[in-house]
């Protein structure tokens, strides 16, 4: 009796022994099946590997001529399609410097910005600063005014939730005493600003900010985390006709693609610049694709503002076109 039972114990464990392994390969024949298919679907989806933003200088036609206020920047960007805004701080001058309480016309407007982008989902990426004096000047005390101009901005970009403000680098032509400058605005106002956790980005604008070797150098030197730049690939104008920063002829232009590949290992943004597109949609003035393949290369996964600056389309057109082409741009890598 003992050995009958013993018996069937042994042959009951063979069939659940047995079972159970069928059961197992199932599952995973199962799981790879899923495995397969998901890398399919990823692979499918082809999204690029940046994020698109708006930079609001696209609109700065309409804006200047009247016919966009530009408390409304969250509601247009949207309306194109956009997740993600760059502010540009000038536009707004006109809504609390010549008020009766300018302080609170300034907080008034930063929390209407605000209500708008929350209102329209947005996400709000950088405020570009300019008018708020020079952070390479020559002059301690000027040089001084603005870091202390710029912290006003720094500020707002916290209340905002933006991760950064980009600044300018104009200063002297004398490229030693440029970058010492340089050095010294930067480090001040990026000590300042690493206490409200907001980053400080250089953009290549003009006279030797546009010079790409020099921007590495002086990023080398400041040296903190939250000190970067936004290369934009359009703006490497080393001189003008009759020496103006702006509104003249390019007579001397730093090479596109190397100062790109020269100040995208710090980046933090970046902006398309864009100016003229032919009939197959490409842009006429810049290989698109060519900067794009160094971004991507750089590792970089950030924001990509779209920045259409042209004078043949309509601002909206030129968005949209921009938009278009970095879109498509980005499938090819």
């Amino acid at each position: 009796m003992n050995k009958k039972l013993s018996r069937f114990r042994i042959l009951i464990l063979g069939v659940i022994v047995f079972n159970l392994l069928l059961l197992s390969c199932k599952n995973k024949e199962a799981e790879n099946k899923d495995d397969s298919s998901a890398a399919i679907d990823s692979t499918e989806s082809n999204e690029p590997f940046f994020k698109l933003s708006l930079a609001q200088w696209s609109l700065e036609k309409p804006i200047h001529e009247g016919e966009l206020d530009p408390v409304d920047f969250a509601e247009k960007a949207k309306e194109l399609g956009f997740n993600g805004i760059e502010y540009v701080n000038q536009l707004y001058f006109d809504k609390y410097r010549n008020s009766e309480d300018p302080e609170a016309a300034f907080s008034q407007l930063l929390d209407t910005l605000k209500a708008k982008s929350e209102e329209f989902d947005v996400k709000n990426v950088l405020i570009m600063v300019d008018g708020e004096g020079d952070l390479a000047a020559n002059d301690d005390t000027e040089r001084a005014d603005a870091v202390e101009k710029h912290k006003r901005w720094v500020d707002a970009a916290k209340f905002l939730g933006c991760h950064a403000i980009r600044v300018n680098l104009f200063g002297s032509n004398n490229e030693a005493e440029w970058k010492s400058n340089a050095v010294k605005g930067l480090t001040e106002i990026s000590n300042y600003a690493s206490t409200q956790k907001i980053n400080v980005l250089v953009e290549n604008h003009g006279g030797l900010s546009s010079n790409g070797k020099l921007i590495a150098e002086v990023m080398e030197e400041v040296d903190l985390p939250n000190c970067g730049t936004l290369p934009d690939f359009g703006n490497f104008c080393l001189k003008r006709k009759d020496g103006k920063m702006w509104g003249t002829e390019c007579i001397e232009e730093y090479p596109v693609y190397q100062g790109v590949e020269e100040m995208i290992p710090f980046a933090k943004a970046v902006s398309a610049k864009t100016y003229e597109f032919d009939e197959n949609g490409k842009e006429t003035t810049l290989d698109i694709g060519r900067i794009l393949k160094i971004v991507k290369d750089s590792g970089y996964k950030g924001w990509i503002g779209v920045e259409y600056e042209g004078t043949g389309l309509e601002p909206e057109e030129g968005i949209l076109k921009t938009k278009e082409l970095l879109l498509n741009e980005a499938k090819q890598l």
